[in-house]
C-alpha cells in the first residue's frame, strides 16, 4: 500500500483548479496524468525579466521590463493591419504592436494616460523601438505578480505556456514535506537541501546555470531517482538469491562431446563465461546471469553448452527468442549438435497449430523434448514443462522483466540465463540489469573477417547500385537497409517498397523485400529464399537487425545511416562478415550532415568494438533512445541522466548495497523513509518483496 503521505502527489491532474478533461489529456500526453508527473517535468529554459532600462537606453534583441505611460491608440485600417499603441517615459518613446487585435480589450488593459508595466522582447522597426504582443501588461500596483525570472516548460500542441506553468506551480504547492531518506553525512557533503526545497528550487531557476543537470537541486533529485532504482534492483536481487535453487553440478560430458565435434576451439572469453555459468549452476541458489556478447562472438554456443549441463542433470532446457525468424535460426544451429548427442530438440512458435501443436505440447509436458526452442509462445499458460531446469532468454531488451519472471515460474528453482548482442554500457548495465550477475564475450571466433566500412553521400546512389551489380556478378549476396516501410507525407526517408521496385528493375528476379508489416510466414519465405541463394538482394527494414545468419552475404548498404543509432548501425553491420569472404558496409547519408550524426559515422568507420561503440552511443544520444526504442526494457528516468550523473549512479549503487546489508527489510527510521522513496518513484514491485509493515 502506498503511504498516505504521498496521496496528494498521486491525485489526478484534473483535481487542479482550471484543469478540465481537455487539459488533463494534454498534460497526460506531455508528462502523465498524476500531479507527481507534473512535479517531474522540469523547466528547459528561463526568461530573465530583470533588465529594466529607460527607453533611451533600451537595446533591441533583449527581453525588457519597462514602466511607460500610454499615449495614443492607432487601430489598423482593417483587421489585417497591425494595431499600434504609442507609449513613452521621460527619456524616449516605444510603440506596442498587436495583430488580430480587439480594440475594446486593448483600451481596457492599456487606457490612454495611464502608467503600465510591460515586459517582452524589444525590437527596432524603421529606427523606432517596438515591442510586439508583450508577455505581461500590469498596473504598477500589481508589480508583485510579474515573475522576474520565468521558467519555460516543454509543451505539447494545444497547451499554452502560462497554463502549464500555473498547473505545475499548483502541483508543487500540494507536495508534502517528506521524511529524509538520504544519509545525513552524504547530504551535508553534497550541500543538498530537503527533497521539497530542492523540488521548489529546481522549478524556480534564477539563471541558465540552474538548468544544468549538475546544479545542486537537479543533482539531489536525480540522486533520489537513482537511489530508488538501485534499491529496487537490490531488493529484487536479494530476494532472488533467497529463493531455493538446485545444484546442477555435472561432469559436463555432453558439453565435452559437443565441443569435440566442432571444427574450432572455444575462445578464451567463451571458456571464462561458461566457467562462470557453471559456478552458478552448481550453487544452491538460483542463477540469474546476463551473457553479453557482440554480434558473432559465440553466445549461442555458450548457452547451448550450459543447457547441455542442465539436461545432463536430468532437467529440460528452454531457449526463447524475440522473433520466429531468430527462433528458427537457433533451432537450425543447435539441432545438428544436439542430434549428435541424442538430445531431443523441438521448436514451438505461434505458427504451430492443431495436431502438430498438440503433439509438441505433449512432448514438452512428458519430458520427451529435452531442449525446447521457441518465441514468446513459451510464456503461455497452456505450455507445461516436465522438469524445466534452465530458461535462456535471447535479446532480453525485447522482453520485459515480468516476462522473464513468468518463464522462470514454469517449474521449480529454474535458473535463468539472459543473452544480448546489444553491448550495454556500464552505466545502463547498473540501472537495468543490477539484479543480475554479468559475463562478457569480448573476442570474435576464429575466421571472422573485419568489415570494410565506408560512408557516402546519398547523391552517389547510382554508383552504389552499379557497385552492387559488380558484387552480384562475383557471387555476392547483398542486404539493403531502409528506415521506413512506405513513403510518408512528413518524411523524406527512402522507403523500402520504393527501393525494392527500383532495385528489382536493375536486377530482375533477384531482389526480395521484408518489413515489419508482413505476415511472419511471408517474411520467413523471403528470408529463406535469400539464405538459399534464390534471391541475391534483400531489401529490408530493421527486422533483420538481430541474429539473422547468412554467411554468404558480404555487402550491407544502409540508406539514411544518419537516422540510425550507433549501436543499431553496429548490429546491422554485423549481419555481414560472417563467412570467409571479404565484406563491406556502405553507409549512405543525407547531406548536410549534423555534428552528432557525423561523429556517429566516424566512430563506426574507426571501430568494430561493440562495447566502445555502445559507450559512444550513450554519450552522443543519451540513455532514453539508446536502443532506438522506448520499449527497450531500460528504465525511463525522469530526472536522472546516466551519463551526466554517472558518479551519482555509482554512489547510489554503493549506498543501496550498504542499506540492504544493514537493514534488509527497511525497518529502521531511514528504512521507512526509503520505502516512501520507492513508492514516490513507483518502484512498488520492489516493496512487495519486503514484509508488509
Amino acid at each position: 500500500m502506498r503511504p498516505d503521505i504521498l496521496n496528494p502527489l498521486f491525485a489526478e491532474t484534473e483535481t487542479l483548479p482550471g484543469v478540465g478533461s481537455r487539459l488533463a489529456k494534454l498534460f497526460s500526453k506531455l508528462a502523465g496524468h498524476k500531479l507527481i508527473d507534473l512535479c517531474w517535468l522540469l523547466p528547459v529554459n528561463v526568461i530573465d525579466r530583470r533588465y529594466r532600462p529607460k527607453l533611451n537606453q533600451a537595446e533591441p534583441g533583449h527581453v525588457a521590463t519597462l514602466k511607460v505611460t500610454v499615449a495614443a491608440h492607432r487601430p489598423g485600417a482593417n483587421s489585417r493591419h497591425p494595431y499600434r499603441i504609442d507609449c513613452h517615459d521621460d527619456s524616449g518613446e516605444l510603440e506596442l504592436v498587436f495583430f488580430h487585435a480587439r480594440e475594446d480589450y486593448l483600451k481596457r488593459i492599456l487606457p490612454p494616460g495611464e502608467i503600465r508595466l510591460i515586459s517582452g522582447s524589444l525590437d527596432s522597426f524603421h529606427g523606432r523601438l517596438q515591442m510586439a504582443h508583450p508577455d505581461f501588461i500590469l498596473p504598477p500596483s500589481d508589480e508583485a505578480r510579474l515573475p522576474l525570472v520565468e521558467a519555460i516548460y516543454p509543451l505539447t500542441a494545444g497547451l499554452k505556456p502560462r497554463v502549464a506553468a500555473n498547473a505545475i506551480r499548483e502541483a508543487i504547492q500540494r507536495a508534502p514535506d517528506l521524511p529524509e531518506w538520504q544519509d545525513p553525512a552524504y547530504l551535508q557533503r553534497q550541500g543538498w537541501k530537503t527533497w521539497k526545497a530542492s523540488l521548489e528550487k529546481a522549478h524556480n531557476p534564477e539563471s541558465k546555470d540552474d538548468l544544468s543537470p549538475l546544479s545542486l537541486e537537479r543533482s539531489r533529485l536525480a540522486y533520489d531517482e537513482l537511489l530508488s532504482n538501485q534499491l529496487a534492483l537490490g531488493i529484487i536481487r536479494l530476494n532472488q538469491r533467497k529463493l531455493a535453487g538446485v545444484s546442477r553440478k555435472v561432469p559436463g560430458r555432453l558439453a565435452e562431446l559437443a565441443v569435440s565435434s566442432l571444427p574450432f576451439s572455444l575462445t578464451q572469453s567463451q571458456q571464462t563465461a561458461l566457467a562462470e555459468i557453471r559456478t552458478d549452476l552448481a550453487d544452491e541458489s538460483r542463477m540469474l546471469r546476463l551473457l553479453q556478447g557482440d554480434v558473432g562472438s559465440g553466445k549461442t554456443l555458450v548457452a547451448l553448452l550450459a543447457m547441455l549441463d542442465v539436461i545432463e542433470s536430468g532437467h529440460q532446457a528452454a531457449l526463447m527468442a524475440p522473433t520466429e525468424i531468430l527462433a528458427r535460426q537457433h533451432y537450425k544451429t543447435i539441432q545438428p549438435l544436439a542430434d549428435v548427442m541424442g538430445i531431443s530438440t523441438v521448436i514451438l512458435t505461434g505458427r504451430d497449430k492443431g495436431k502438430t501443436r498438440t503433439a509438441l505440447l505433449e512432448q514438452i509436458e512428458h519430458g520427451e523434448a529435452q531442449l525446447v526452442i521457441g518465441t514468446h509462445a513459451l510464456f503461455q499458460e497452456s505450455i507445461k514443462f516436465h522438469r524445466l531446469g534452465v530458461a535462456v532468454i535471447d535479446e532480453q531488451h525485447r522482453f520485459g522483466v515480468h516476462q522473464r519472471l513468468s518463464l522462470a515460474s514454469k517449474g521449480k528453482a529454474i535458473d535463468t540465463l539472459v543473452m544480448t548482442a546489444t553491448p550495454i554500457p556500464r552505466t545502463l548495465l547498473l540501472t537495468s540489469y543490477g539484479d543480475m550477475e554479468s559475463s562478457r564475450l569480448t573476442e570474435k571466433p576464429p575466421g571472422r573477417q573485419a568489415v570494410d566500412t565506408r560512408t557516402l553521400p546519398l547523391e552517389r546512389l547510382p554508383e552504389v547500385v552499379q557497385a552492387v551489380g559488380r558484387a552480384l556478378s562475383n557471387g555476392a549476396r547483398v542486404y539493403w537497409l531502409c528506415p521506413l516501410v512506405e513513403e510518408s507525407e512528413n518524411s523524406d526517408l527512402a522507403a523500402a517498397e520504393q527501393r525494392f521496385q527500383a532495385l528489382d528493375q536493375a536486377f530482375p528476379g533477384k531482389v526480395g523485400l521484408v518489413h515489419g508489416k508482413m505476415k511472419a510466414t511471408a517474411k520467413d519465405d523471403v528470408m529463406q529464399a535469400f539464405a538459399e541463394g534464390r534471391l541475391l538482394v534483400l531489401v529490408a527494414t530493421t527486422v533483420i537487425e538481430v541474429g539473422v545468419d547468412v554467411p554468404e552475404a558480404t555487402v550491407m548498404v544502409i540508406e539514411h545511416a544518419e537516422r540510425f543509432g550507433l549501436a543499431q548501425l553496429h548490429q546491422l553491420r554485423g549481419r555481414v562478415g560472417r563467412g570467409s569472404g571479404k565484406s563491406a558496409c556502405l553507409l549512405l547519408y543525407q547531406t548536410p550532415l549534423g555534428e552528432v550524426a557525423s561523429e556517429r559515422l566516424r566512430v563506426l568507420r574507426e571501430s568494430d568494438d561493440g562495447f566502445r561503440i555502445a559507450e559512444e552511443d550513450l554519450k552522443l544520444r543519451g540513455s532514453g533512445e539508446l536502443l532506438g526504442t522506448r520499449q527497450s526494457g531500460f528504465p525511463e528516468f525522469r530526472l536522472a541522466d546516466p551519463v551526466a550523473h554517472s558518479d551519482f549512479l555509482l554512489a547510489a549503487r554503493d549506498d543501496a548495497s550498504l542499506i540492504l546489508q544493514r537493514d534488509p527489510q527497511l525497518e529502521t527510521e531511514r528504512g521507512k523513509a526509503l520505502r516512501v522513496l520507492l513508492y514516490l518513484f513507483e518502484r512498488d514491485s520492489a516493496v512487495r518483496y519486503l514484509r508488509s509493515g
